[in-house]
């Protein structure tokens, strides 16, 4: 079987594209599984409206063709003009990364203005996202808010398909990467009660093409629908077969210390995601999440694939280098609303700045900066980073774990460890926004200017110190800088 040649995920969906139905509003734009629904939507012609909380500068070049709005589900007028002349809307919102103390009454709240104001635009169809779980069982904060979304969108007047969806298998999902990470980095497992528990992952494939599908079946319009893979399976057999497929050796032992807050803790210095949302996911696990539901989806829209060929294709894609979305690409959750360095009223406090002359040309040079953070580290001290990422991620920040999307290329907003890109000037300028713990903001740029017939790399560090702690951070740090980024421009120059 031929996985890599099949560029788009829709190309095997068996339905008939409707564009003339008119605008299609996707929210959660910025998500990982929105991100993966867009291209297949304008693939099939459809006009795409995309809602985003704030501006996004790189929407419109990434996605060639959409329409961008900047609204917030919590704000009724940026609603209504999100909502204007929208045909169908996919919900893919949720607040999740606000930790479990606070999502719930978000996300209800967040449905309630979208039902409302949906109705008041004339929107013929809502299709909502949400979670498998026994509604007659005790369910997770996670699992119980999905449930109430869903019932909150359809009390309203227009139609909503209601998906309930288990845990998404696909490079860059945060589930996947959980998984993947443990196998590849404990030798040992300790399988409490609730690693027995059933679950039916879904691929992201299986998932974007019931998305679709059901924007293209008129039958699916006002019903609900369980969806998963082929294959029911324990979190613990998903583990070891995932070790198989990796030829690794690992040994597994049944405990009863089950504290999911101890578990989510260890997992997340071991993996890329998060304690939060690695908490949230695991919380779940108690609850059975297979598929109940007596309505069946057409066999037009809805092949499940097994666990292992998902695994198979998320590899696949990674080892392509070809991860078109990432949990990474909303955590931490308020990243766009963070202040951006051309927002600043005056130039920041501190200023280091340091450069070299290259006889390389601009577009080797920014090839060679856009690979920083990747498998190669920092490619100078990398200990160094390393040592700050995980004393980050200890505090509870986001570390420099989460690694990057891609090996070989950025683009703005995708993360490199422990910061976000917030700007990028092909063969010319990357800005980097830190995103660790630190008392004060942090950014960091690469420039390429021309030096006659040479160029000009130039690195520089931006500080805005929070009072005193900020000055004193600093201070401590000012000495490691020269070492590091005069080291760090050299080994681009030699890279490139």
């Amino acid at each position: 079987m031929n996985w890599n040649s099949e560029k788009f995920l829709t190309d095997d969906l068996l339905t008939t594209p409707k564009p003339e139905l008119g605008t299609i509003l996707v929210t959660g734009a910025t998500g990982y599984v929105g991100g993966r629904l867009i291209p297949e939507l304008l693939h099939r012609g459809y006009r795409v409206r995309v809602m985003t909380r704030v501006a996004v500068e790189d929407v419109e070049e990434q996605w060639p063709g959409v329409e961008v709005v900047a609204a917030d589900a919590l704000n009724i007028d940026q609603l209504q003009q999100a909502l204007q002349g929208v045909h169908t809307a996919y919900y893919l919102l949720h607040a999740l990364l606000l930790g479990e103390k606070k999502f719930e009454s978000v996300d209800v709240q967040a449905a309630v203005n979208f039902r409302n104001i949906a109705e008041k635009c004339g929107v013929q169809r809502i299709i909502y996202l949400g979670g498998l779980g026994d509604v007659k069982a005790p369910l997770s904060p996670h699992l119980r808010s999905r449930i109430q979304v869903a019932d909150e969108l359809q009390k309203g007047a227009v139609k909503t398909t209601v998906l309930r969806a288990a845990i998404i298998i696909g490079s860059g999902s945060a589930s996947y990467e959980i998984i993947k990470n443990l196998v590849k980095r404990s030798p040992v497992f300790f399988m409490p009660f609730w690693a027995h528990t059933k679950c039916q992952p879904i691929s992201i494939r299986n998932l974007v093409n019931t998305l679709i599908g059901c924007l293209e079946t008129d039958e699916t319009a006002g019903k609900s629908y369980d969806i998963g893979g082929a294959e029911i399976l324990t979190y613990e057999e998903m583990i070891r077969i995932l070790a198989e497929l990796q030829n690794k050796k690992k040994f597994f032992f049944n405990t009863r210390f089950s504290h999911i807050g101890f578990y989510s803790y260890i997992a997340s210095l071991l993996t890329p995601v998060p304690a939060a949302i690695i908490r949230s996911l695991m919380a779940s696990t108690v609850n059975e999440v297979v598929c109940r539901n007596n309505d069946v989806l057409p066999d037009t829209l809805y092949h499940p694939i097994s666990y292992k060929e998902a695994l198979l294709r998320a590899m696949t894609r990674e080892e392509q280098d070809d991860v078109r979305t990432r949990w990474s690409d909303q955590y931490p959750r308020a990243h766009e609303l963070a202040i951006k360095l051309k927002e600043l009223e005056k130039p920041p406090t501190y200023i280091s700045s340091y450069s070299l002359i290259s006889q390389k040309n601009e577009s080797a040079l920014f090839q060679s900066v856009c690979k920083i953070g990747g498998d190669d580290g920092w490619f100078h001290a990398n200990w160094m980073w390393r040592a700050r990422g995980m004393v980050d991620r200890l505090i509870f920040g986001v570390g420099d774990a989460r690694g990057r999307r891609s090996r070989s290329n950025l683009r703005v907003n995708d993360v490199v460890g422990f910061w976000r890109v917030e700007g990028k000037r092909q063969n010319s300028r990357l800005l980097l926004r830190a995103e660790m713990k630190l008392p004060g903001k942090a950014w960091l740029e690469f420039n390429i200017k021309k030096a006659g017939d040479k160029n000009r790399l130039i690195v520089t560090a931006y500080f805005e110190p929070q009072g005193l702690p900020g000055k004193i951070y600093w201070y401590n740090f000012l000495p490691f800088h020269y070492f590091i980024f005069t080291n760090l421009i050299k080994q681009i120059d030699r890279r490139a």
